[in-house]
């Protein structure tokens, strides 16, 4: 099994190239399924999510053609509908293809999902949605069987809670409804608006994109044509190499990143002391001598995103002062605190919020991931920490970032793969 062996208290310097968004990626190819023509995705990130779904697409029956960052895909010889087990449990994400396989196809078998241990991501809201726009819906053997022998039709659908694979299945479904569908509570970040302007390139109308309230006016089951699509630049990856820049007191680079998607990000690094300069496609980090404290509480976009939450923690560990960290999100999303603990940080946990006291200096030891973004709070955290860490379980980061190692290393990190 692959780990990472880091030396720590080296300075990065240079620039750094932010890969495709994942969390982009992976709706965007599930909504291949809604065309019967070939279709072209460019700048996806070369992590084992992608490679798990594309890997679906081809058991459904559709062909791939998938080189580097480019992938081709023709859905019109899907010849299954049913999504198995052995893919969806790796990863939560394949519940995405739900909604484009039941309203192309009228019938559907997707497994229950598998995915990260950040705690329960219930899918009831997508089930209940589905429902109200005509389906009838099993669980059957760990498998969701749907059906909609008629078609799937618009309604309007309110969710209790902003749900981002929610809203994205639902506008995938009606895209292909017959008559208009409304979505109330609708999540709004970056992806749901790449996901909402790709499916307009097919012709589909959609109002409120990119606010709480979506409408959706479906072709009645002609399937659609989509243009081109380039995937957005990674947030969250941007994010992560931000916060590098500042655990390990250094100035770096961002290239190929959109700063209008990580305001929340960007206005508490500043915070915590560090200079930003925004240009048109990269962003240049100048960390403090001494970080400041930091008051977080993740929320729903355009809030803090909780997928930065771990990668926050391992900065705030050696800022003067205390921090207090909120996770409103997920419930089990501070598993990275006990092994953050054991490289010599300083964090107290009580129910959803951590106190996180500032500490001289970390030191190397071996830790464990525990999920994607754990992983990386681990990796920064064995940048700034005095002699060597080894991180294990890096599988979890294999799953949403692009090579990891390789960009930190051309930042000047002595970060090396090795193997047990």
């Amino acid at each position: 099994m692959d780990y990472l062996e880091i030396e720590g208290g080296y300075e990065l310097k240079g620039a750094v190239k932010i890969s495709g968004a994942k969390n982009s990626a992976l709706p965007v190819i599930a909504a291949s399924i809604l065309s019967d023509k070939p279709f072209e995705i460019t700048n996806l990130p070369n992590v084992v999510d992608i490679r798990t779904l594309l890997k679906l697409i081809d058991m459904l029956g559709g062909k791939v053609v998938h080189s580097n960052t480019t992938a081709t895909i023709d859905n019109s010889s899907i010849n299954s509908t049913k999504a198995v087990y052995e893919i969806v449990s790796q990863m939560r994400a394949s519940i995405l293809v739900l909604g484009p396989l039941l309203t192309r196809f009228k019938h559907c078998e997707v497994s229950l999902p598998g995915g990260c241990a950040i705690g329960q991501r219930p899918i009831d809201m997508h089930l209940k949605a589905l429902e109200a726009m005509g389906a009838k819906i099993e669980i059957q053997g760990g498998y969701v069987k749907a059906e909609a022998p008629k078609g799937l039709k618009g309604a309007k659908i309110i969710f209790d809670k902003i749900t981002v694979g929610g809203t994205e299945n639902i506008i995938m479904a009606a895209s292909m409804a017959k008559g208009a569908t409304t979505i109330v509570n609708a999540a709004k970040e970056p992806e749901i608006v790449q996901l909402c302007e790709l499916i307009q390139s097919a012709g589909v109308e959609i109002t409120g994109v990119g606010t709480s309230e979506l409408t959706i006016m479906g072709t009645d089951r002609k399937p659609l044509e989509f243009q081109p699509c380039k995937i957005i630049p990674d947030r969250i990856e941007a994010g992560t190499y931000l916060c590098a820049g500042a655990i390990t007191g250094s100035t770096i680079i961002l290239e190929d990143v959109e700063s209008n998607h990580i305001k929340a990000i960007l206005d508490k690094l500043e915070s915590m002391g560090s200079t930003i300069k925004i240009e048109a496609n990269s962003i240049t980090i100048k960390a403090p001598k001494k970080l400041k404290p930091i008051s977080i509480t993740t929320s729903e976009y355009p809030g803090f995103p909780t997928d930065m939450q771990a990668q926050f923690m391992a900065i705030a560990a050696i800022a003067q002062g205390e921090s207090i960290i909120e996770e409103r999100l997920f419930e089990n999303r501070f598993m990275h605190v006990s092994e953050l603990n054991r490289l010599g940080a300083d964090i107290w946990l009580k129910g959803s919020l951590a106190a996180v006291h500032g500490v001289k200096e970390l030191n190397g030891a071996d830790v464990m991931a525990t999920d994607l973004r754990a992983s990386s709070a681990l990796v920064l955290g064995a940048l700034a920490a005095n002699g060597t860490t080894k991180v294990r379980r890096i599988y979890h980061l294999d799953r949403g970032y692009d090579n990891l190692e390789g960009k930190l290393a051309q930042l000047g990190a002595k970060i090396v793969r090795k193997k047990e």
